[in-house]
């Protein structure tokens, strides 16, 4: 190795090779920094964030690289000089310093491809956080398992005997961890499916969870509820109730109903048409969808009749002020027509009793 730098001359004195490995190693990775340095700012010009994202990838692994063929050099002079470390033994650290600088560099390339996929700014079509995540760590993970494999063969080990160990305990595992595998495909079939998202407001009838997604685990979930507490769920429960997913609704329903006078029982017809124009003129409203204003029923002591319209708007505050000031404008109206909105009343009628003998 030591003939790649020129150094493993015979005429060479140890120290002068060393001192000009160590020299070659620090002018290397100096101009790899300058190196690096100039193709960032000519790749900032591009559209494109992949190379930029390969090469911010590459930095790093790249200078340890170096730093590692010169410490694989300088080892190598001082064994052959001092005998401290065999050629097998230097000849492993350097194989091994290569996968694990290999698999540094490649999961800083996921990172980095996933932060451009789910970036608006960087892609056309970003894909949502919750796939992201699971396909990269789907691919750490078997990053992970395929580089210590490789290291363990490097190393001497026969992986053919953890292969069937692994098979044989595997099937032990299972038995032992079955709710941990409920668990861990629950999250799967979470991703797969993808019934929410982080982010999503999410509530289930068949149990007391409601909240907004924080975290989407392989064992479990967190729901951040309404006043702030993190609820933990576990994945497996999502594949044996039902869930809502009102983030995604498309729009918010206004149903309520409404009662006035049976005095004002002539002015119902002209006010609840007046109602219906104000919702269909009503910006907020929209008048694509169902819209219902019609007398229901004679109440007890009020004609009631009914509102159902849809608003554009699905976010919760903003939707209470439209519900509002439908409901202010409905009140105008009422007064306009000179008419009360109903309120429980009841009326007693007293029959007079007559004193006098019916025969004088």
């Amino acid at each position: 190795m030591t003939y790649w730098l020129g150094t493993g001359q015979e005429q060479m004195h140890w120290l002068v090779q060393l001192t000009v490995t160590l020299i070659i190693t620090c002018i290397s990775i100096f101009l790899a920094s300058k190196l690096f340095n100039r193709v960032d700012s000519q790749l900032a010009k591009t559209k494109t964030p992949w190379d930029v994202a390969l090469l911010n990838a590459a930095k790093r692994p790249t200078h340890y690289f170096i730093w590692t063929l010169g410490t694989a050099i300088v080892a190598q002079i001082l064994s052959n000089k001092l005998d401290l470390l065999s050629k097998d033994t230097i000849e492993s650290f350097y194989k091994v310093s290569i996968i694990v600088l290999l698999t540094w560099f490649l999961l800083r390339l996921i990172k980095g491809a996933e932060e451009i996929l789910v970036s608006p700014l960087q892609t056309k079509n970003p894909i949502d956080l919750t796939t992201i995540s699971a396909i990269s760590k789907l691919l750490k993970s078997s990053l992970f398992i395929i580089s210590t494999l490789v290291l363990l063969q490097t190393l001497g080990l026969s992986i053919s005997g953890i292969l069937a160990f692994g098979g044989i305990g595997g099937i032990a595992v299972g038995f032992a961890a079955k709710d941990l595998l409920a668990n861990f495909f629950g999250g799967l079939m979470i991703y797969l499916d993808r019934p929410f998202s982080v982010g999503d407001w999410v509530r289930s009838p068949d149990q007391d969870i409601e909240g907004t997604i924080e975290k989407i685990g392989w064992r479990q979930t967190c729901v951040r509820t309404f006043d702030k507490r993190p609820l933990y769920v576990p994945n497996a429960t999502f594949s044996v109730i039902s869930v809502e997913n009102p983030s995604r609704m498309t729009h918010r329903r206004i149903y309520e109903k409404i009662g006035v006078r049976y005095d004002d029982i002539k002015k119902l017809p002209i006010i609840l048409e007046d109602i219906k124009k104000m919702l269909t003129i009503h910006t907020d409203i929209d008048d694509s969808q169902t819209m219902i204003v019609n007398f229901d029923e004679f109440g007890d002591s009020a004609l009631n009749f009914f509102i159902y319209t849809f608003t554009k708007t699905t976010n919760w505050v903003h939707f209470h002020e439209v519900k509002q000031d439908i409901l202010f404008k409905v009140m105008n109206i009422i007064e306009l027509h000179q008419a009360e909105v109903a309120f429980p009343t009841q009326t007693l009628h007293i029959q007079a009793q007559n004193n006098n003998p019916p025969f004088g």
